[in-house]
């Protein structure tokens, strides 16, 4: 039986939360009013799991209830499904929540046997029972079913009931054998040494991890090829390949991993979120955000957080790392050491496992991040990627774009739209009648639009919410020349706000970024940034052309242009909206003209000739 959602106060909330989820895998934790854990999943796309339970207006009674007691919940972002099933099993362990306990199978220990036949076995053994070894005990055992499913398969074990070698060549091979799961011991054509050689393999696989056991087989497999042993060479070549497939680096559950805490941080301007994976026994038992406003310089972030976060903690362990040098790192190394009675070490990765599971704490902080800003992780990447493009000390989060378009001098408009957190942020948007310029000049106006907008922004009376706030990256629609006229002017009113023109090439895209010294700076390599800036600038034209069209309906309904036969105030729309400037439209050629227009080129011929060769 399905019921419909029991009304929660917070579902409104939930549901909005959930589209700034990130796509990647991860486990869920969710939460009550009073901050208890009731809930634990996994997902292989977290946004698309967690918008389920909230948008999805049909559950089982049991999940209906959990939903109805969730007041909010959080996320652990992971390298790949598998890391969120075993991170799962342990967090479920470790927290015991209350509807996994009713929803789910909590059995123990278990253990990985290999057992003591004469062609043995690996299976997985809630017990240590019978002759064998066993390999544990593992606290989850979503972690050994697990890891002996992957070793049966990546060495191709046998599975079946069959008894060996009593049962050699009885039967036909099993299909496993036809389809490349299964050596096909039951053929007897495999001796005991070799069969031995690879369960020792497999058992070192187990232990060691897939890093020493792909290097041990490619070694045998060199020595075999330099033997003229090629049959056994190519099948420890294709058991290489099959581990290297089946290596979902396991960042979460680290068999060899001493306790540490691995630390990483992401930013957006004086916010900053660090995020703290905290491994014990092995496994990732815990993760913890903290937001961090008015952080001043990153260093210092860190190093403050270190030194309060451990101020209150009685479990410091041997080793922390974080994701970035420390200037003060042997005096808090210190400091810890005395406090927690043993020696720390605070390190930063430069390779290997550690830089992997560094990188993980930094993509969790960048996806708890955007939960606060509203902004995804790529969003947020490439903020950062233009502002390093630029040369700025911060990510721009508030951007302002400005154009103008004078088809006509009596009909001279200007616009200002606004990106924040790289979005669109539409009800700041601004137009601008201009008024103090007598004749078509781009720059004249250009200046005239700044000057009115950031002096409302000086004015004590200002009131605008458009207007109150400076942004911390300006754009003009137009090259060096429109940055030179108006740079000087924000230099003279004390706006202290880096300005960039944005240029176009001869097919009307986004080419360039112009700089205050007239210096281009390419973005054509960079795919996110140049989508960004094409975005922006086909944005502030629309809207900037869209008003003045609005502005001269009139005058277009009057025009020549719509006396053209199959000529209409829409297709006389798209020439303005694409065209900006009569020298633009004298530029345009035939074959533009009706591409924009969605006309014939004899008709095009027609416009250019009845019209814009006509315009004054």
């Amino acid at each position: 039986m399905r019921v419909t959602l029991n009304e929660n106060p917070r579902l409104e909330y939930l549901r909005e939360k959930t589209l700034r989820l990130t796509s990647s895998p991860g486990c869920y934790i969710m939460k009550n009013k009073s901050g208890n854990i009731i809930y634990i999943g996994k997902a292989k796309n977290l946004r698309n799991r967690v918008s389920t339970y909230f948008h999805d207006n049909d559950h089982l009674p049991k999940v209906a209830k959990m939903v109805s007691n969730v007041y909010d919940y959080e996320f652990i972002v992971t390298g790949s499904e598998y890391e969120a099933l075993v991170l799962e099993a342990s967090l479920i362990k470790q927290h015991k929540p209350k509807y996994n306990i009713l929803l789910k199978d909590d059995k123990g220990y278990s253990y990985i046997k290999i057992s003591d036949e004469e062609y043995p076995r690996i299976t997985r053994e809630m017990q240590k029972k019978g002759p064998g070894t066993f390999i544990g005990p593992y606290t989850s055992g979503l972690t050994s079913s697990q890891t002996v499913a992957e070793v049966n398969r990546v060495f191709m074990l046998p599975t079946c009931k069959k008894v060996f070698p009593r049962d050699f060549r009885k039967t036909r091979p099993c299909l496993n054998y036809q389809i490349k799961r299964c050596i096909g011991l039951c053929r007897g054509c495999i001796s005991k040494e070799d069969y031995a050689a690879i369960i020792k393999d497999a058992v070192d696989y187990i232990k060691s991890g897939s890093e020493m056991s792909v290097e041990a087989m490619t070694e045998e497999m060199n020595r075999l090829s330099e033997n003229l042993e090629f049959e056994k060479a190519a099948m420890l070549r294709d058991r290489i390949a099959a581990i290297k497939r089946a290596a979902d680096t396991q960042k979460i559950f680290e068999k060899n991993l001493p306790d540490t805490d691995i630390i990483g941080m992401a930013k957006n301007g004086d916010l900053a979120c660090i995020t703290v994976l905290i491994y014990r026994g092995g496994k990732l038992t815990d993760k913890s955000d903290y937001m961090l406003g008015e952080t001043g310089d990153d260093i210092s972030a860190r190093e403050d957080f270190l030194v309060q976060f451990y101020d209150r903690s009685v479990n410091i362990p041997k080793d922390i790392y974080i994701d970035a040098e420390l200037q003060d790192s042997e005096n808090i190394r210190r400091y810890l050491s005395e406090k927690s009675g043993h020696a720390v070490h605070i390190s930063v990765a430069k390779k290997g496992e550690m830089l992997r599971l560094t990188e993980m704490a930094k993509e969790n902080a960048v996806e708890q991040l955007s939960i606060k800003t509203g902004r995804t992780s790529r969003e947020i990447a490439t903020l950062e990627e233009l502002a390093s493009l630029l040369g700025l000390s911060k990510t721009p989060c508030y951007i302002e774009c400005y154009d103008i378009s004078n088809l006509a001098s009596s009909d001279m408009v200007g616009g200002m739209v606004v990106m924040d957190n790289g979005r669109p942020a539409k009800k700041y948007y601004k137009k601008f009648n201009i008024k103090g310029v007598a004749e078509q000049n781009d720059y004249a106006s250009m200046r005239e639009v700044l000057s009115r907008r950031f002096g409302e922004y000086l004015s004590p009376e200002c009131r605008d919410e458009g207007f109150k706030r400076l942004p911390d990256l300006i754009f003009l629609d137009g090259g060096k020349t429109h940055v030179a006229a108006v740079y000087p002017l924000l230099m003279e009113m004390g706006i202290n706000v880096p300005l960039f023109g944005l240029v176009k090439d001869s097919k009307h895209r986004t080419r360039a970024v112009v700089a205050p010294d007239g210096s281009e700076i390419s973005i054509v390599k960079s795919r996110a940034v140049f989508s960004l800036l094409t975005r922006l600038q086909d944005e502030v034209h629309r809207y900037t052309i869209s008003f003045q069209i609005n502005k001269r309906s009139a005058h277009v309904q009057e025009s020549e242009l719509t006396k053209i036969s199959g000529i209409g105030p829409k297709k006389a729309g798209a020439l303005l909206l694409a065209f900006k400037t009569k020298e633009a439209m004298r530029q345009a050629t035939i074959e533009e003209i009706a591409a924009v227009m969605k006309i014939s080129t004899e008709k095009a011929e027609e416009v250019k000739s009845r019209f814009i060769d006509r315009l004054q």
